[in-house]
């Protein structure tokens, strides 16, 4: 890079720079937690850096902030080799520290014209290395098209396309390149990849209160049958029956089996067996805090558990799991989003994005966000950003719905670039086809791929059956939404399940059904519009007139501007019959027109 003088302005120089943006990963827990260890590491690394780094490759330090560096070097080959030195370092500097206490660094580099002062440099390409260090995972380097126009591949550095990436207050898309050190065998895995964005949980065997031998063996039964419905939930991570099998008959405190097993819950209990009614007591226990989440008593038939007949196991994990998310939730209350566990952060953005508030939306995408920025290689969290778009323009909040469409298929774009088998993400590009761009036939094809690599995917199940009934397909809608209810345990989310079932039973002129589901869903969410609407459409149906009013007034007041209109231009199935057919009801139960 020619180091060049192009335009003097007083006493800053326009001249062509390479800038080195370094960022501490998670700096504001790690000073939280470990301040005076932190803050004495991070002053030892950025002396390394000064004294031995930056000369040997014509580095000069412009910035040292309590998280970060922000270096300029006159050739991008100099500024590139700096930069696989400082992470070597940092690495080096870490390799006898536990891994909560390290330091990781993500570094972004570009090259431009920048203005340079004696102690600073300014410029939009100084503002576009901090953003592309904001792409970078723990000990990884992000670099612009410019960069890496000017490496010569295997020869400077290994090099992996990371595509068109969309960056904060960036107008337009950046080409952007994660790079690693050359050689045989070079290291592009990010450490941020095996990141697990799930709760853990254990099943210990239950434990026969009835000191009998022949009831002993139903406790492992119990475990095994509670772990089989566990594992179908995609938000949480189940230990394995034969890792926690060998806790059966120990009496052993939850924390000593959460740190056996590395579980953030514990799932255990008592039952009592007289003749074939069996009684169970169940808690769920919160490793971290030592306390109780959930505990209940169950009733059921020994042999309908066995054969999967009795419910009583589904509603033991229905209610477990509420309890673990509604914890997770509270967990994240009042606290600064970096300081949170990443699982944390993921299921309290997933409840809030389904309340249904703006307030709540609105912190679910901060979540989301700040889970991006720590786990940039990370699937799933990018796929739930892009049904966060969904959401707002089915929700009638986008300003822009066509902006929120592309934002939202950007985001299962890169979800499906770090992970091709990502049902998730297949289902939310569906879902993005359906409700913002209308192209049914696409979604019901997204629906399709979802379901192949994952033919338990509920939440593809029941975007599928609504796809049918936007069509007027009742009798498909009805049987793909009751398989995806029968799939999803997870009662804070089961609003929306059975919001969306009650649309498909509204499509095959099940009234009745209609209007059970959807007071089932109201119990447990009362601002879900749709829901509303399905009850006032049921409601007038079942010549329940009056109170079909009753619910206009009410979907009136969460919706002060909603219109007939309103529906037909957000909802899919406008084009169908069975838009009409809900459109004309909404309009003799009193919508405006």
């Amino acid at each position: 890079m020619v180091d060049e003088l192009l335009v003097y302005e007083g006493s800053a120089t326009r001249v062509v720079r390479t800038i080195l943006v370094v960022d501490i990963v998670e700096s504001v827990r790690l000073i939280e937690q470990f301040e005076e260890e932190t803050i004495a590491r991070w002053r030892n690394l950025v002396n390394k850096v000064v004294q031995q780094i930056l000369p040997q490759r014509e580095g000069r330090l412009v910035k040292s902030l309590g998280d970060g560096m922000m270096i300029e070097f006159p050739r991008v080959q100099s500024a590139i080799a700096a930069a696989f030195d400082i992470q070597l370092a940092a690495l080096v500097a870490g390799c006898d520290v536990a891994a909560e206490r390290r330091i990781f660094l993500r570094i972004g580099a570009h090259v431009s014209s920048v203005i340079a002062a004696e102690h600073d440099i300014y410029g939009h390409g100084v503002n576009l290395a901090a953003r592309l260090a904001t792409l970078a995972g723990p000990g990884e380097i992000v670099v612009s098209a410019d960069v890496c126009d000017l490496l010569t591949p295997l020869l400077d550095a290994e090099v992996e396309d990371l595509g068109d990436c969309i960056l904060k207050h960036v107008s337009k898309p950046i080409r952007a390149y994660r790079i690693g050190p050359p050689g045989q065998h070079p290291v592009l895995e990010p450490r941020g990849t095996s990141i697990d964005l799930r709760a853990t949980v254990a099943v210990v065997p239950f434990a026969s209160r009835t000191g009998k031998p022949e009831d002993e063996i139903l406790g492992p039964i119990l475990a095994d049958e509670v772990i089989g419905v566990l594992s179908r939930s995609p938000e949480v991570n189940v230990v394995s029956r034969l890792s926690t099998a060998v806790f059966h008959g120990r009496d052993v405190a939850a924390g000593t089996v959460g740190a056996h097993l590395s579980a953030d819950y514990v799932i255990s209990g008592t039952y009592h067996i007289t003749g074939d009614r069996l009684t169970l007591a169940a808690e769920l226990a919160d490793v971290r805090s030592m306390k109780a989440a959930w505990s209940g008593s169950l009733k059921g038939s020994v042999k309908g558990v066995v054969t999967g007949d009795d419910p009583l196991i589904s509603r033991l994990v229905a209610e477990a799991c509420a309890a673990l998310m509604v914890r997770e939730l509270q967990r994240s209350q009042g606290k600064s989003p970096p300081t949170l566990e990443s699982h944390t952060l993921l299921l309290s953005s997933i409840i809030l994005m389904h309340r249904m508030l703006p307030q709540a939306t609105e912190r679910a995408h901060r979540l989301l966000q700040t889970l991006i920025d720590r786990a940039p290689r990370v699937a799933s969290p990018y796929a739930w950003l892009a049904k966060w778009h969904v959401l707002r323009v089915t929700q009638g909040w986008s300003r822009d719905p066509q902006a929120d469409g592309r934002a939202a298929l950007d985001n299962t774009r890169r979800a499906l670039d770090l992970d091709a088998t990502s049902s998730l993400a297949l289902t939310v590009e569906g879902q993005v086809n359906t409700y913002i761009l209308k192209r049914l036939d696409v979604a019901e094809q997204r629906y399709e791929a979802a379901l192949r690599e994952n033919p338990n995917d509920s939440l593809a199940w029941l975007l599928k059956g609504t796809l049918h009934a936007f069509k007027h397909e009742g009798k498909d809608a009805v049987r793909h939404t009751r398989r995806a209810l029968k799939l999803s345990p997870l009662d804070p989310l089961r609003y929306y399940f059975d919001s969306l079932a009650a649309t498909a039973a509204l499509s095959a002129g099940q009234y009745q059904r209609a209007l059970s589901l959807a007071e089932r869903s109201l119990r447990l969410n009362r601002t879900h519009g749709s829901t509303l609407r399905v009850m006032v459409v049921a409601l007038w149906h079942l010549e329940r007139q009056q109170e079909a009013r009753a619910r206009v007034a009410e979907l009136l007041k969460l919706e002060p501007g909603f219109t007939v209109s309103t529906f037909l231009q957000r909802s899919p199935s406008a084009p169908f019959p069975i838009g009409r057919f809900i459109a004309d009801t909404l309009e003799l139960a009193g919508i405006p027109k």
